[in-house]
Formats: structure tokens, sequence, C-alpha cells
């Protein structure tokens, strides 16, 4: 199994907020009673849920890229990491 901290680095750096090792942006994961949520503090509104863990992953992965995409077209900055 891939830890979950190697898999949430993938994710930031598949989205570009990783490059080398150098821009971390946290991920919250969140269990609830029938599912799981993430959310990415330093990208505001930036969330995903799932009823199991690897869907979650898959849905924070996919919300994560569209985010920043959606910042880029809108000519937003995307700011460093602070959580």
């Amino acid at each position: 199994m891939i830890s979950p901290l190697a898999s949430m680095n993938s994710i930031l750096k598949q989205a570009g907020l990783k490059q080398g090792g150098r821009m971390r942006h946290a991920i919250v994961i969140e269990k609830a009673e029938g599912n799981y949520s993430a959310y990415v503090p330093d990208l505001p509104g930036c969330n995903a849920t799932g009823a199991t863990v690897a869907e979650m992953e898959s849905q924070i992965r996919e919300a994560i890229v569209f985010h920043v995409e959606g910042m880029r077209e809108d000519g937003l900055p995307i700011a460093p990491p602070s959580s």
C-alpha cells in the first residue's frame, strides 16, 4: 500500500503545486460516518468527498488540478503554502 503522504505528494506534484520537494500544500482528510472528505486550506473552495479513501484521493486529485487550472486561466496567483 502506498503511504497517504506519498500519495498526497503525487497529487500536489501533478497539480503543479510541488516542484522538487519545495512546495508542500497541506491536504486535510477527515473521516465522517459514511465517507471521507478532504480539503486544501491554501486553496479555499477546493474540497472533495468519497466513500473510500481511494475514491476520496481520486476526487481530491481532480479537484486540485481543476482548481489550479481555473486559477491560472483567471490569472490569479497561486499562493505559497501557509498551512
